[in-house]
């Protein structure tokens, strides 16, 4: 072993990074070189890899690691007192100022800040930003003194960022500035052996923590885990094995099968994230969410258009048509034939009145339904009620379920007035 290569394993192994795949000691290797020096790094990566991790280790390596080091989520900040949370503000700048306020940047003069989901930063927010790093200069809300600051920023993204400038949602000139030093931080399913290394350092922890034996898998469950995507990286699997270590209660070796029971079988979301076409990540958006919707009502259309045949075809087995296929009519009321009291009135069997005896009318399915099944908003909402729910209503981990940011959930709740739910 060299002695970067050493050196890699050692740093590793003081912050807590499990593998040993060659993404990933990339990664490392990059953030030890750019350490000692001030240089801007853009770390990038999906959710749940780990790179506020990488920010520490920049942090601890330099020069500025007896100052101190703050990390802020960007996503997590209203836009209205994000540039507040940041800058600070004076006594009455605005309503609710009643004493003047420290910013990030004047508190951590002489130390470091890490700025995760950097692409949700306000456009107004970005050109106060670009001043700090190109002059280390700021102005507090509501004052118009300039302060100097020295400050070394790292910041995180889970977007493709060129996207979001040709969308002219991000600065270029920010976008350059930032990236001086790019670090990727590789998802869970292109680290390999990886995820066997961090299931059994996991499965101990937890055995320790719930005072149980450990979990193990079998050869055939190991290699299930190893082909599986994890669209929610180390915290999905770490979730999972926690999971399994309680829940699994006489026998800790886990099969095949037993695994498939915790395994997800599909998501509300794509499991894989779409590469862009120079080979960089992009991360779900609302416009990927749509798509998704979009894509699981024109299966159900389909599935129903198969039915409506099948019933006009084969009317005397309706009943156990239907019933084959009550999942798609979850959730729909269906009103009471009134020549068959308790029967599904979705096929009116009588003969018509002014045709053949043997002529069968087909009702139009209710508009009530139609709605439900076709309503872009309203599977939007359910997908964001569901998510909310399996949260206990926590906004924050409900919002990495769906693939977007904790800002553009607050103001889908508010949309859907979901704010009492």
């Amino acid at each position: 072993m060299t002695g970067i290569d050493s050196e890699i394993q050692s740093i590793k192994q003081r912050f807590g990074i499990i593998g040993n795949s060659p993404l990933l000691n990339h990664a490392v290797r990059v953030a030890m070189q750019v350490a000692p020096t001030d240089m801007s790094v853009l770390i990038t990566g999906e959710s749940g890899v780990g790179k506020e991790i990488f920010s520490k280790i920049i942090h601890h390596l330099s020069p500025r690691k007896h100052g101190q080091f703050i990390a802020i989520n960007c996503g997590s900040i209203p836009e209205g007192t994000i540039d507040s949370e940041l800058f600070g503000h004076e006594k009455g700048s605005f309503t609710g100022a009643h004493e003047a306020r420290k910013g990030y940047f004047e508190v951590t003069n002489g130390g470091t800040i890490f700025l995760d989901e950097i692409g949700e930063m306000p456009l107004g927010t970005q050109a106060r930003l670009l001043r700090v790093l190109e002059y280390g200069e700021f102005i507090k809300v509501g004052s118009s003194k300039v302060q100097k600051t020295d400050v070394r920023v790292v910041a995180a993204t889970n977007v493709n960022l060129l996207r979001s400038v040709e969308e002219g949602r991000f600065r270029e000139d920010l976008y350059y500035r930032l990236s001086t030093v790019p670090i990727y931080v590789p998802p869970l399913r292109e680290r390999g052996r990886d995820i066997e290394l961090l299931f059994r350092k996991f499965a101990t922890d937890f055995a320790e923590k719930y005072k149980v034996k450990p979990i193990t898998l079998t050869d055939e469950a190991r290699e299930i885990l190893l082909k599986y995507r994890f669209p929610g990286n180390i915290r999905q699997l770490k979730n999972l094995v926690e999971q399994m270590s309680v829940l699994a209660t006489t026998d800790k070796e886990i099969t095949a099968e037993k695994l498939m029971e915790y395994l997800p079988r599909e998501t509300s979301l794509p499991a894989i994230v779409p590469r862009t076409p120079n080979g960089s990540h992009e991360t779900l958006s609302e416009r990927d969410l749509l798509y998704k919707v979009l894509f699981d009502m024109k299966k159900d259309v389909v599935e129903l258009k198969k039915i409506v045949l099948e019933l006009l075809t084969r009317p005397a087995s309706a009943g156990q048509i239907l019933k084959d296929n009550h999942a798609l009519f979850e959730g729909i009321q269906p009103q009471a034939s009134p020549e068959v009291p308790g029967e599904t009135a979705i096929l009116n069997l009588k003969p018509s009145s002014t045709d053949h005896d043997d002529t069968i009318e087909v009702q139009d399915i209710s508009h009530e339904a139609e709605d439900e099944t076709l309503s872009i908003e309203e599977k939007e909402k359910e997908l964001i009620i569901r998510a909310l729910k399996k949260n206990n209503n926590r906004r924050k981990y409900a919002a990495r379920d769906l693939g977007i940011s904790e800002r553009t959930l607050y103001r889908k709740i508010k949309q859907y007035h979901l704010e009492n739910l």
